[in-house]
């Protein structure tokens, strides 16, 4: 991963496009560019019967210069990018700021590609690309222009509650825990099975002792980091699909009790206390209070999570 800053200050994580993936994706794009190249040939010699050599010559060398330099350059400022290449293996250029790539930037690629790969066999840009953080080829350089990836890995499905917590997990108050160290949590659960048993119980101790001096009640005795983080996420989920599901139904509906009598007329605008003879308006009652989550019978805890023993 890697930081962009936009033209408006924002600051927006991007994933850098690998080297692997830039030279299968090259690969890709230099074979139809030979296609093309052998096509034009075959065509050239055929016309070449029948016209003047010189023309013949000629045509051959417009169509080279075409397929090396005007192929990257249309595609990638048709597609905003892309060529067939990347196309394949999610790829994208982007400016250095974040934004689409321009037109400018994509003929100084493409310009500075024909150096590098028709005329030094890729050599410039390898060296190039192994040297700078980002990966950029000299034409990368040349055009402030970034590679990236644009398939996101696949992200692991939430946390579920362990049975034997349900109970407890439901007298958590919750409303100290951060939102930081909620995603650090739910990032080592994601990568516990990839974590050595001597990371995992390392990291779990740390992070779990640093979301119970958050959270109360403590857990049960015996319950391992794992275990006590997936409730501790389980139930913060929960919690919030049922606000959220409260909140959709407690809003108020497109008509007159929303944006018409009562948002801006009758009692919206100073006429408030006047009834209307006949009318059979009423206001709505108030939306029921969110009670708040139970709390436990036990203590907050100081700081530490106790591990099993």
């Amino acid at each position: 991963m890697s930081e962009v800053v936009t033209g408006e200050a924002v600051v927006v994580e991007v994933r850098i496009a690998q080297l692997s993936s830039r030279a299968l994706a090259f690969l890709i794009d230099w074979a139809v560019q030979w296609a093309a190249i052998i096509t034009a040939f075959v065509l050239v010699t055929q016309a070449s019967l029948v016209t003047d050599e010189s023309l013949s010559t000629g045509l051959l060398i417009l169509f080279i210069v075409l397929v090396t330099v005007g192929y990257p350059v249309a595609f990638e400022t048709i597609s905003r990018g892309r060529s067939l290449g990347k196309l394949a293996l999610g790829l994208r250029v982007v400016s250095d700021d974040g934004g689409p790539e321009r037109f400018r930037q994509a003929l100084f690629r493409g310009l500075a590609g024909f150096l590098e790969f028709w005329t030094f066999s890729g050599a410039p840009a390898l060296i190039t690309s192994l040297v700078n953080q980002r990966g950029k080829r000299l034409g990368d350089l040349f055009a402030g222009t970034t590679v990236i990836g644009e398939r996101t890995p696949r992200q692991a499905p939430p946390p579920e509650m362990p049975p034997a917590l349900a109970s407890w997990a439901a007298t958590l108050e919750l409303s100290g825990l951060s939102d930081d160290l909620a995603n650090t949590a739910r990032q080592y659960l994601s990568r516990w099975h990839q974590l050595s048993p001597g990371m995992r119980e390392d990291m779990g101790l740390r992070v779990a002792g640093q979301v119970s001096a958050q959270v109360a009640p403590p857990p049960p005795p015996g319950v391992p980091p794992y275990a006590y983080l997936a409730a501790v996420l389980a139930e913060r989920r929960r919690r919030e699909e049922i606000r959220l599901a409260r909140a959709r139904s407690a809003s108020p509906p497109y008509g007159p009790q929303g944006y018409g009598v009562q948002g801006h007329g009758v009692q919206g605008h100073g006429v408030q206390g006047h009834v209307v003879p006949g009318s059979a308006y009423h206001a709505p009652p108030p939306p029921p209070r969110e009670p708040g989550p139970p709390r436990g019978e036990a203590p907050p805890t100081s700081g530490g999570f106790v591990p099993p023993i």
